[in-house]
């Protein structure tokens, strides 16, 4: 994890801040003593990253899913199917 002293994270806070909404966490020191770590409100977990279609091939929707159990649906609220 970077490590910014307080002057640089001053002079370059909108540029460091970008890079932590994008998950690029970073640590500010003052004197090299590290005193806070700045990270996304929304940021994944160490070592997670997010994933679009992280299930994909695990699990797979009938042809019919928009028809299933229609019959039941029918007698409970006594419309047409």
């Amino acid at each position: 994890m970077r490590i910014v002293n307080i002057h640089e994270a001053k002079t370059h806070l909108s540029r460091l801040v970008d890079k932590a909404a994008k998950g690029e966490s970073f640590i500010i020191a003052k004197s090299g003593k590290p005193i806070v770590k700045v990270i996304a409100i929304d940021a994944p977990a160490a070592g997670e990253t997010r994933r679009v279609g992280f299930m994909a091939g695990q699990f797979s929707v009938p042809d019919d899913f928009d028809r299933m159990a229609s019959e039941e649906i029918e007698k409970l609220f006594g419309g047409a199917a």
